[in-house]
């Protein structure tokens, strides 16, 4: 069969550009998929992904005019049924092999087979291979079926039959023309009411000409490049972007860089289809407004790139990536300039007003800001989270952590109620800092107040300081115990209020802090302040602490975890004890990894496995004591007299934080657990030997599981 190289092409009225690189990358991708499925695209076929304001498009190698044909076995019915006792096919299977196009000549090359228990006839058939016309339609709906579209439109198209009229259509945005090109050859097929062709549209103003036809499949890119003033490729257009920001940014002087964000670049990838760069500035005075302000003001309100210095201060200029390029860029320069400064205006007028009254004067306000309706307002909600900061802070620190961390925590959330928040809420706590500052606040409490919400995302930091720790652990457990209480609990990939990220940040807060607190006690402190909005206390703290641990597990598996990412048994084993202090586990699970390298692992943790299920199946709680005198076997004396020189030392270790020797120093116990499985029978008839032997199992279980459940460790 004949292969050339493919083109597809949507022209569209400009696309959404936040959700555009997916778009490109998805009619792409699903395109070739439904291409190889289908026969006409090789296993070696690589597709382009285009995707500019205006279209959407892709180029794939080696298409095939036509699939090969390819033989396919069908299971008609079990012999019992298609041929009668003396061979001949019944009625159901002439039936049958008609509806396939066949008829009794078939039933001599039908082949037999067991299907399951009965056997079966099977029709072997040459099946003929799909055309490039049919198959690109079929394939072509699939993948615009398959775009994550984030909201569908529907607009009428006019009819081209004799009946005048309107369809209707549906898609991301109203579509106008279809290029499907095999080599030089248009590919006939409809879609979206619209008939491909080889011509599309250039850029709006400054296309070398109005319609652009393309020659070949091949030509695409080029051609819209020479002749439309088009980058189609996404990725080139986005890179094009990076190159012409760093080399403004340069002109301007050393160390002068533009911000970093790679949403803002994609969005604006998006928006233009051939690149621009210009240089503009505003007024020095708006310098005096916190930068997070206006940089915010300008990436998301305009789509402009702010500049810093070398220094990572805001200097007064900033770039625009413009979608023309004029000889005299004056008009565009200014223009951008005239509608950035109300923008930057506004925010110095809401700096200034804010500044006027105290972040304490402001508390009372959010008496008035519903939180939850079930759980209150902001001002109940504050008071909550002082309660909890206070318990907290008087575990790890002095009289002067405990005023500082209950003085943040009241103050945490007033910016709420400023017009720079009520403006950009994005700057909550970042605000509140600003403002602490300005009311003459200590430092500690002004970084609390910004950095109570961290960490926001996977991967931020931390507080800075310990009473910003304080009150960040006490806002998430507040958050978390408050919902949970009314059983607001994240449900299969539905999670409103972020309850997954709060729980993560508990744990990532107790453990890279090294804090010494115990998660039990701290749930059970704070259930407590919500009085009677948290019907059953003790349900909600264990149902909250499962879902910490659960949170846990999943981060400690996580091959981005800083230690590597743990194997699903090691994290298994150390959480199966619900290890108190969450600030031990990385210790644990270091031991246990250790533990395992050792020679005597398997088999001490299989015997710890075999242990623990003689001990369930003693009934009730076995009683570890242990009467030497008892001890009549040579073996069950053994293990007692290594268990008695071995477990100080280990328990020892243990108390020290030492996990690792601890585990180390028990694998000592492997030769005796071996000799007294082997010699000794554990339920003897005498009671009270059997009951001393499990006690003794008992003691030896008790000590091997202190690190761990090593019985986790068994595959």
């Amino acid at each position: 069969m004949s292969q050339q190289n493919l083109l597809v092409e949507l022209f569209v009225e400009e696309l959404p550009p936040k959700a555009l690189k997916k778009l490109g990358e998805a009619f792409a991708a699903v395109l070739l998929e439904q291409l190889k499925a289908l026969g006409l695209a090789a296993d070696d076929s690589v597709t382009t992904a285009f995707a500019s304001p205006r279209r959407l498009a892709a180029h794939i190698t080696h298409v095939a005019a036509k699939a090969a044909d390819r033989a396919v076995q069908q299971k008609l019915m079990p012999v019992s049924v298609g041929l009668d006792a003396a061979g001949q096919p019944t009625p159901a299977l002439l039936k049958k092999l008609a509806a396939l196009g066949a008829d009794a000549s078939a039933v001599p090359g039908l082949k037999r087979a067991l299907d399951g228990k009965a056997e079966a006839l099977f029709y072997d058939s040459l099946l003929d291979g799909a055309s490039l016309d049919t198959g690109l339609q079929k394939a072509l709906e699939e993948s615009l079926a398959k775009l994550p579209i984030p909201k569908v439109m529907t607009y009428q198209l006019e009819t081209d039959c004799e009946l005048p009229g309107w369809s209707s259509v549906h898609f991301v945005r109203p579509a106008h023309g279809v290029i499907a090109l095999h080599g030089s050859s248009v590919v006939p097929l409809k879609v979206l009411g619209l008939k491909s062709g080889n011509t599309t549209l250039g850029h709006r103003f400054e296309a070398a000409q109005p319609v652009l036809t393309i020659a070949h499949a091949d030509d695409y890119a080029d051609t819209l490049r020479r002749d439309g003033a088009v980058i189609a490729s996404f990725a080139e257009r986005r890179a094009e972007i990076v190159r012409q920001l760093a080399a403004a940014a340069q002109r301007i002087g050393q160390g002068v860089r533009p911000i970093e964000d790679e949403a803002l670049l994609d969005e604006v990838t998006a928006l233009v289809e051939r690149p621009n760069v210009l240089v503009c500035a505003f007024e020095n005075q708006f310098l005096e407004v916190p930068q997070e302000c206006l940089i915010l003001t300008m990436k998301a309100n305009q789509k402009y790139f702010p500049l810093l210095d070398a220094a990572g201060k805001l200097t007064h200029q900033f770039l625009v990536v413009s979608n023309i390029s004029p000889t005299d860029a004056s008009a565009v320069i200014g223009g951008n300039e005239r509608v950035v400064r109300p923008r930057l205006a506004d925010a110095k007028f809401f700096f200034d007003q804010d500044r006027k009254k105290t972040l304490a004067s402001r508390v009372d306000s959010l008496a008035k800001v519903v939180y939850h309706n079930k759980l209150g307002t902001q001002g109940e909600r504050v008071e909550r989270v002082r309660a909890i900061a206070k318990v907290i802070a008087a575990q790890l620190g002095d009289a002067t952590l405990v005023a500082q961390a209950d003085l943040a925590a009241q103050l945490a959330k007033t910016d709420l109620v400023t017009d720079m928040v009520g403006e950009f809420p994005e700057l909550q706590g970042t605000m509140g800092r600003y403002y602490a500052l300005n009311d003459g606040l200590p430092e500690a409490v002004a970084d609390a107040i910004e950095d109570h919400y961290k960490p926001r995302f996977a991967g931020d930091t931390l507080p800075r300081g310990r009473v910003g720790v304080v009150v960040a652990l006490a806002d998430k457990l507040e958050t978390l115990t408050g919902l949970f209480g009314i059983g607001n609990l994240p449900t299969g990939d539905k999670d409103p209020f972020a309850l997954r990220r709060h729980a993560l940040g508990v744990v990532r807060l107790l453990i890279e802090n090294q804090l010494n607190l115990s998660l039990r006690d701290l749930l059970q402190a704070v259930t407590p302040v919500f009085g009677d909005k948290v019907a059953d206390p003790a349900q909600t703290v264990q149902a909250l602490s499962d879902f910490i641990y659960d949170r846990l597990a999943v981060s400690l598996r996580d091959p981005q975890h800083p230690g590597g990412g743990f194997s699903a048994q090691e994290v298994e084993a150390v959480l199966a004890l619900r290890p108190e202090r969450l600030s031990e586990v990385a210790q644990r699970l270091t031991a246990v990894r250790a533990f395992s390298a050792v020679p005597e692992a398997p088999a001490l943790a299989a015997a710890n496995k075999r242990v623990s299920n003689i001990l369930k199946k003693g009934g009730s709680e076995v009683d570890p004591h242990v009467s030497p005198v008892l001890l009549k076997e040579v073996a069950e004396q053994a293990l007692y007299a290594t268990l008695q020189a071995t477990v100080p030392q280990a328990n020892a270790q243990f108390d020290a934080g030492d996990y690792t020797g601890s585990l180390q120093t028990l694998a000592a116990l492997r030769g005796p657990v071996d000799a007294f499985f082997e010699g000794v029978m554990v339920n003897a008839e005498e009671i009270d030997l059997r009951l001393n032997r499990l006690g003794l199992l008992k003691s030896l279980h008790d000590a091997m599981n202190r690190v761990a459940d090593l019985s986790r460790l068994v595959a």
